[in-house]
């Protein structure tokens, strides 16, 4: 169970991404709590608005319309990629949905189909409203994709979710399209939730998030440097290696298995090999179930192992000894 992020916490997590945040008067205490609760939350999830232009589409997804009351989402993603805060709560995004979606979301599994709309998804989810006319021609400028992906991870982040915690209104709400359209690159290459959900996942995998630029400071007058002891250089771990993929030969997996032993997370009378076999993944789940944080992808069981995993691997072997 996800508590929502305060204002500040949400406003912080954004800009801490390298997301320019704009904040729309009154964002802090806008929303529709009156009409049920916000929270717990579960996922974020993405629209497109059917509309052009920055300042309409701000000021209709603050106000709202006849037919649905506003805020219409927590924030609105502009085609130049910035981020314009419209709400902090329960907002009017994602309706009803299919309660099967839901509990995948949770457990952060493959999504069902959503063939119901049983569940409230305005008191589980954030939600982005992108700009875009929707009709499948509208591209989405490539500072606009990356935006959406920078804000679902930061969400993401500060709750210590996987990208499967993010999903389209059209994986959620039965005949809903959104969002879609061609990415405005060269290769014509649709917007797709996969791209988006991948996008988060590389961003979570860093160890920190980009901060927003910042003015250079003025350089200091130059002194005359006191002698100094050289200090040892830290541990650094070795590169680490492509093809670590379950089942696939690649000789960098010996030294994987030479690491996960030196941690003990792998019985030493276990012969090396090139390949990351049932032994390896076994070995390597261990690992994650032991720090958690440092999963590649899907839960702390996943046999998987990423950059981040690999270099503290490494670290908790080899670091003392240097």
């Amino acid at each position: 169970m996800s508590t929502p992020l305060t204002a500040d916490r949400l406003l912080k997590a954004l800009r801490g991404e390298g997301l320019h945040v704009v904040e729309v008067a009154g964002w802090r205490t806008r929303n529709r709590n009156h009409k049920g609760p916000w929270g717990p939350a579960h996922g974020v999830m993405i629209h497109h608005t059917v509309t052009t232009g920055t300042d309409g589409t701000v000021r209709l997804c603050r106000d709202g319309h006849s037919a649905l009351p506003g805020p219409l989402c927590h924030g609105v993603i502009a085609k130049d990629g910035t981020v314009h805060l419209i709400a902090n709560g329960r907002a009017n995004h994602a309706g009803l949905g299919d309660d099967d979606v839901l509990r995948a979301v949770i457990a952060e599994k493959p999504l069902p189909p959503d063939n119901e709309a049983n569940t409230d998804g305005n008191r589980h989810f954030y939600g982005f409203e992108c700009v875009n006319l929707g009709d499948g021609r509208d591209p989405w400028p490539a500072e606009q994709v990356e935006a959406i992906a920078r804000a679902a991870a930061a969400i993401c982040r500060e709750h210590g979710w996987g990208a499967a915690s993010v999903i389209g209104h059209s994986e959620w709400q039965p005949g809903k399209v959104d969002p879609r359209g061609p990415i405005g690159t060269k290769d014509g290459a649709a917007l797709t939730m996969a791209r988006i959900r991948a996008r988060v996942e590389q961003l979570l995998d860093e160890d920190e998030p980009t901060a927003p630029s910042t003015p250079s400071k003025p350089k200091p007058k130059p002194t005359t440097p006191k002698p100094t002891t050289p200090k040892p250089k830290p541990y650094a771990p070795p590169k680490f290696p492509a093809g670590l993929t379950p089942g696939r030969k690649a000789p960098s997996a010996r030294g994987l298995q030479r690491a996960l032993k030196a941690a003990g997370y792998m019985s030493k009378g276990i012969p090396e090999a090139d390949n990351y076999g049932p032994a390896t993944q076994a070995a390597t789940a261990r690992f994650h179930q032991a720090h958690p944080a440092y999963r590649a992808v899907g839960k702390h069981y996943d046999p998987a192992i990423g950059p981040r995993g690999w270099a503290a691997l490494h670290t908790i072997a080899y670091g003392k000894k240097k």
